[in-house]
């Protein structure tokens, strides 16, 4: 069976676990936590980062930071994982769903304007499969209604977005705040684990308080108070030097990553869009001020019996093929909450879209023969 995903090892992690287990230092915010937040601070021009022990953990730092109250309202698409609606809804906040754009998953940034109100507090744009949304868009609403901007970056480290200016940006540096994964699926891992990114300093010290326990004992570390105790709200949303040491084997190795797993979405897109076009397949979308980062290849089919074949023909010849989100404004636990508004694209591409295999590993004879099991698909 070829799976959906297999982690990459680089074959450090065991190095720095050791090193890490051995220097007798395990709680979080140590060497190796500090040498990723330093990566990733000096790589992207992130104004402040803070590893977390998941992305849910960075967004639900987010919305404390933000001060998210009860019968606050936040803008997200309906299109994508939980966490990015329920880190807000712990807050007491209204989700306020956007439909997904026709060409791309990502949010429809035409559509937000017209569902702010007086009670808006954020935007919460969603860069799926690592593309960016037209942030030049989002952040001039954010200033026009004087709302905060959260960038759910979990797909999208290592891309970017060029702006009105033509200055190209990484994904998570745009916003004033922002969260990312390092769980299994994704480019850079660490089985589980995250990082919140703080580009408005205004919210510098308060994060580094949230994030240890609501205590300022990070500068009372650094000899900048004389006693350290709680001081605000918070968790313990910091992870261990073990999570961190293993990530830290996988930045020394980003650039191998991302030109191999590139490497495979191009050799996908290049086997498949005669097929797609000739089977009213929509094929990935990047517009022209985005990058692609190599996390997702994914097909939208037609309709969902279509897609439904599809996933059998793959299976039937031993290659797993998944399906993704499920529009939240359905889901269960929301529905009695929503407002009624019908999302078509959103629903489209819970019902329609379909991801291939895609990781560091996949070899030339496995995606040659994802590519032919599909194109021989009508």
């Amino acid at each position: 069976m070829i799976p959906f995903n297999k982690p990459y090892l680089t074959g450090k992690e065991a190095h720095y676990l050791y090193d890490a287990v051995y220097t007798g230092k395990l709680s979080g915010n140590g060497k190796y936590t500090q040498l990723c937040q330093k990566f990733f601070k000096e790589t992207y021009g992130f104004g402040k980062c803070l590893l977390t022990t998941s992305c849910t953990d960075a967004l639900e730092m987010a919305a404390i930071l933000i001060n998210i109250e009860p019968g606050d309202e936040v803008i997200m698409p309906s299109y994508t994982f939980v966490s990015t609606a329920n880190a807000f809804v712990l807050r007491g906040a209204k989700i306020i769903f956007a439909d997904s754009r026709k060409d791309h998953p990502g949010i429809d940034e035409s559509s937000i304007e017209a569902l702010i109100t007086d009670k808006t507090k954020a935007i919460v744009p969603v860069h799926y499969a690592g593309v960016a949304c037209d942030m030049d868009i989002i952040m001039d609403l954010a200033a026009k209604y004087n709302l905060f901007v959260v960038e759910d970056a979990a797909q999208a480290i290592d891309s970017y977005y060029t702006d009105r200016n033509g200055v190209k940006k990484a994904l998570g540096s745009i916003g004033h705040l922002a969260a990312f994964s390092f769980h299994e699926t994704k480019n850079i891992i660490s089985g589980e684990g995250g990082m919140l990114a703080i580009n408005d300093m205004q919210f510098a010290d308060r994060a580094e308080i949230i994030w240890e326990k609501g205590t300022n004992r990070s500068a009372f570390f650094r000899g900048e108070v004389d006693k350290y105790g709680w001081v605000d709200m918070g968790s313990s949303f910091l992870p261990s030097e073990l999570i961190s040491s293993f990530l830290w084997a996988q930045l020394e190795n980003i650039e191998k990553i991302q030109t191999k797993r590139k490497q495979h979405w191009e050799q996908y897109y290049n086997g498949l869009k005669d097929w797609a076009a000739a089977n009213d397949v929509m094929m990935p979308f990047v517009p022209s001020f985005a990058t692609g980062n190599g996390h997702m290849f994914y097909l939208v089919c037609k309709n969902p019996q279509q897609r439904k074949e599809l996933i059998k023909k793959l299976k039937d010849n031993d290659i797993l093929a998944v399906f993704h989100y499920l529009s939240l404004h359905k889901s269960p636990f929301y529905k009695e909450k929503y407002d009624g508004r019908n999302l078509p694209q959103s629903d489209y591409y819970s019902d329609c879209l379909i991801r291939l295999p895609l990781f560091f590993d996949l070899n030339e004879k496995q995606l040659k023969l994802i590519i032919s099991t599909i194109t021989a698909t009508i």
